[in-house]
């Protein structure tokens, strides 16, 4: 009896392919080059933020007398000596400021997705687990929510604040991802309440907080992570527009893309480098997250088998 046994899990197995599907997503994974250049992106992006004080030659603020004595109503200095790119509009280092800045793009894209996160699973699991006018409730706000443009939703909650700052910024871009995680956990709690495991539990007297948390919420929340990954890139986004429409950190100590990107419009015609290099650092940024996000949603979907 055992030797059949084994035989038929064996058989299995083979027809498996010997492979969880965690096993499966990172071989899919390892093997997709939209996946493998999303992960060189971001790795390059974290690595770079991480190391910037050590990176940068100067700091943020640090003005140079050589490089303000060239500077001109029509003319800012270009790459020299000591200088990778040149200064900026007020005679810093623009290569500084640029390396710096990843540091604040990835405080607040991490920790909006992260507030966003939390609370999204909070309402999401109150609303998938209990049903009832607790999940209606909850559901008509997420949809009202819903309804509101991403950016048009963060811009109306930045300007609620008296002054902008970098915790302004936090708030209003974590509220934007709030609905998207708390209707995506909801489903994925929904489709639960109903699966072998959940039921046999819920027959043998365990009771329903131990249900939720240790059988219906660990099967259910693969999918809202896999979702933090794309929303990271929305919240780099929306937190570059809200610097850029004035809404932003106006602490002057602090070089943030979208910041320099808005100070850079009135200079264009005079050096244009000032708003390109911001620019295609949050475009790229942005990329990456993207395509690491859809190819770990594309690796996690048995049915995506190629």
């Amino acid at each position: 009896m055992t030797t059949l046994l084994q035989r038929k899990r064996k058989r299995v197995d083979d027809l498996a392919g010997g492979r969880s599907l965690t096993q499966e997503a990172l071989r899919r994974l390892r093997r997709d080059p939209v996946a493998l250049t999303g992960a060189a992106i971001v790795g390059l992006f974290v690595l770079v933020a991480v190391f910037a004080p050590l990176i940068a030659p100067y700091e943020a603020t640090q003005s140079f007398p050589q490089l303000q004595q060239d500077l001109r109503p029509g003319s800012i200095p270009g790459p020299q000596e000591g200088f990778l790119l040149g200064s900026d509009q007020l005679g810093r280092d623009f290569f500084s400021r640029l390396v710096l800045a990843s540091q604040q793009t990835l405080l607040v894209g991490v920790l909006a997705t992260l507030i966003g996160l939390v609370v999204g699973m909070v309402i999401g699991t109150l609303a998938g687990a209990f049903g009832g006018w607790v999940d209606t409730l909850l559901m008509r706000v997420t949809d009202v929510l819903l309804a509101i443009p991403s950016l048009l939703l963060a811009i109306s909650v930045a300007a609620l604040f008296a002054s902008p700052s970098q915790t302004s910024v936090i708030i209003a871009v974590s509220i934007v991802g709030v609905p998207i995680f708390a209707r995506l956990l909801r489903g994925s709690m929904l489709a639960q309440r109903d699966s072998d495991h959940v039921v046999a539990a819920t027959a043998l007297g365990v009771r329903r907080p131990a249900v939720v948390l240790r059988h219906m919420l660990p099967n259910a929340i693969g999918p809202v992570v896999v979702q933090a990954t794309l929303t990271l890139a929305t919240s780099i986004l929306d937190a570059a527009a809200l610097s850029f429409l004035g809404l932003g950190d106006a602490d002057p100590g602090r070089a943030e893309w979208g910041l320099m990107l808005a100070q850079a419009q009135a200079l264009l015609e005079v050096r244009p480098a000032l708003a390109l290099y911001p620019a295609a650092a949050i475009i790229v940024i942005a990329l990456g997250f993207t395509l690491l996000g859809e190819s770990l949603r594309e690796a996690l979907d048995p049915k995506g088998s190629r």
